[in-house]
Order: C-alpha cells, then structure tokens, then sequence
C-alpha cells in the first residue's frame, strides 16, 4: 500500500502513536522470529515466566502475563500438546494446577531469550546505554500511569531505584556502537 509523501497520520506528533507504531513493529519481528522457533506471539511469555520463575500455578501464571486464567490455560494447553511445559495436579487438592517446563521448553526459553536479545539490540540501535535506561524508565512510569487509571495491577512496572531496592539485577544491554 504505497501512501503520498505528503500525507501525515493525525497522530504524529502522539507520544502515544510513536508507542504503538513501536509496540507494533517490535511484536512483528519478534513473531517473525518467533515463527522460526516453531511458537506464536504470546507462547514466549508463558516460557519466560517460568524459565524466571519456576514452576507456578496457573493463576500466578495469568497474573505475570496479566491475562484472564482462560487464556493462560488456552495457551498451556497449546504449549503443553508441543511437549514444552507439563501440567500437575496439586496433591491434596486437584483443583489447583501448576505448570512447568519440560527439558525441551528450558531448551526453546534460551532460544527465546537469544531471541529477544538480537531483536532489543535491533531495536535499540544507535542508543547508548544512558538513553536505554531513561527509556525503560519511562516506558515503566507511563504503564504504572496507565495502570493506575485502569485499576490494573500496578506491579512490574517498579522503577530502576524501585528494582535495585528490591536486589534485583541491572538487564544486561548489549551496547552497539
């Protein structure tokens, strides 16, 4: 679909647009290459929760995703049928489930994590490290804003000082020249 030059999207000058023009573009290359893995947009993100985390219910699960139980177990049971992730009953009671990677899914969360090492360096390019860190600042503070509107869960969207407070590790920034 080739557009005029001289046509502008009213929304240019929206920080808001630029957010979702990125967010678009990052989730598609991300699901290029996540296609080459075999996996869809989305089946990463149960991967690296429990990758980070370990085994966890379903519930937790849902809730690190910020998606309803449904959906989670939509995607398990996908994730599980491709014999990445196995699901157990809790002994003593059958209604709580955890799920867990198998040693093909701790294979698949590494690839994963390669993965979006290549496509956050590709993204970042031609930022330094200083830029990197107010950008992931303020990403963090507009989604706490949103969340905070929203009566989302407001967790996850600690800020740098926040995480160090709470012993966490600076993300490692593969820093391009």
């Amino acid at each position: 679909m080739a557009m005029d030059k001289d046509i502008v999207h009213p929304g240019v000058k929206s920080v808001g647009w630029a957010l979702v023009q990125a967010s678009r573009l990052h989730r598609s290359r991300t699901g290029d290459k996540l296609s080459e893995l075999g996996l869809f947009a989305g089946q990463e993100q149960v991967l690296q929760a429990l990758a980070s985390s370990g085994p966890m219910t379903m519930g937790d699960l849902a809730a690190i995703l910020r998606v309803r139980p449904p959906t989670a177990s939509k995607t398990v049971s996908r994730l599980s049928a491709l014999k990445l992730v196995e699901r157990h009953t809790e002994p003593g009671d059958a209604r709580v489930v955890r799920v867990k990677l198998t040693k093909e899914g701790k294979r698949k969360a590494a690839a994963i994590d390669a993965l979006w090492d290549e496509v956050e360096t590709e993204l970042l390019a031609g930022f330094d490290n200083k830029d990197r860190k107010r950008l992931r600042k303020l990403l963090r503070k507009a989604a706490k804003n949103l969340a905070g509107v929203t009566g989302a869960d407001q967790t996850g969207f600690e800020t740098d000082d926040e995480l160090e407070d709470l012993g966490a590790e600076e993300p490692e920034l593969a820093a391009t020249a």
